[in-house]
């Protein structure tokens, strides 16, 4: 197999990389990404596979995009931070660069990257959840991306775990990404922090006195420091993870289950949690085999990498 470009789409950036068959990034370049200009992002998008293409001698490009893409992979159904809506992306894409092109949600790539060069390398079952602001997630079962009838499967971050719970910009209440993301994180640890300011005395340091000012990378600092309050905060939010991941379990019976995403680069202080949470709640525990809990490896490369090998298959 040859070469190909994969391009990662999110709200502030547009990262593209020429990737080999063995998940090698060989080049890369990145653009800011004009966010309310749906043709402006297309040309972002088509400048990169420009530029890459000068060097290397591709086959193919593989678009991650952060939102609901069809079933055909090619068209942008909804894309929360980007102005696409039923987008025909793969389309102008392949318009513009005379390659062909699929089109794939951002978690999905990620997920295949992971299971196929990173973390589940080697087992052809696995689920992946990706852990920034919001919580997304990816199948891969019997060494298949499930996509779903209509291509919006893996929305694991709206199962509802709490019911009439906190709501969620999806218009539900009680979403899971509402208690085990990057903003759960923050919440739980400005919370704590105004109810207990002498526990959270180093993490208001940080945040220059303020429990409103507190960010994801502050409470992580203030964790790897020893605050109790950050700890306490990666402990709730590790143990609402550890809780869906035994649901999908129950469901999925997956092999591998790996939590990548933004906050996983907190390592033990979130996945450790997550892990003793997943072994107790897990159903029939102590009868049947246990999936193992790990942490991605691919980092923000994953969804590039991904992307780059589904559009070879």
């Amino acid at each position: 197999m040859g070469l190909a470009i994969g391009v990662d789409i999110g709200g502030t950036k547009v990262a593209a990389g020429v990737v080999d068959a063995d998940g090698r990034i060989l080049a890369r370049v990145r653009r800011d990404t004009p966010a309310h200009d749906p043709e402006g992002v297309e040309d972002v998008i088509a400048e990169c596979i420009g530029e890459l293409t000068t060097d290397h001698e591709v086959e193919a490009a593989g678009l991650g995009a952060a939102g609901f893409v069809d079933a055909a992979r090619s068209t942008v159904l909804f894309a929360p931070n980007l102005a696409w809506r039923n987008e025909p992306l793969r389309a102008a894409v392949e318009q513009r660069t005379g390659l062909p092109v699929v089109v794939e949600n951002d978690a999905n790539a990620a997920a295949w990257g992971e299971t196929r060069f990173g973390a589940g390398h080697g087992q052809p079952n696995t689920v992946t959840v990706t852990v920034g602001t919001g919580l997304g997630g990816g199948l891969v079962l019997g060494g298949q991306l499930i996509r779903g009838a209509f291509g919006a499967a893996a929305e694991v971050g709206h199962m509802n775990l709490v019911p009439e719970g906190r709501p969620c910009g999806c218009g539900n209440l009680g979403c899971w990404e509402q208690y085990a993301s990057g903003r759960a994180l923050v919440t739980e640890a400005r919370q704590r922090a105004t109810a207990s300011p002498k526990e959270a005395r180093l993490l208001l340091e940080l945040a220059e006195g303020q429990a409103g000012s507190i960010t994801g990378p502050m409470v992580t600092m203030g964790a790897v420091a020893g605050d109790p309050v950050a700890l306490q905060s990666f402990a709730a939010v590790g143990a609402w993870l550890g809780r869906g991941l035994a649901d999908l379990a129950a469901i999925l019976d997956p092999r591998t289950l790996i939590i990548g995403g933004g906050v996983s680069e907190a390592g033990e202080l979130l996945v450790g949690p997550a892990r003793e949470t997943f072994e107790a709640q897990l159903t029939a525990r102590g009868h049947r085999p246990t999936a193992t809990v790990r942490v991605a490896q691919l980092g923000q490369d994953a969804g590039l990498i991904g992307a780059a090998d589904l559009a070879r298959t």
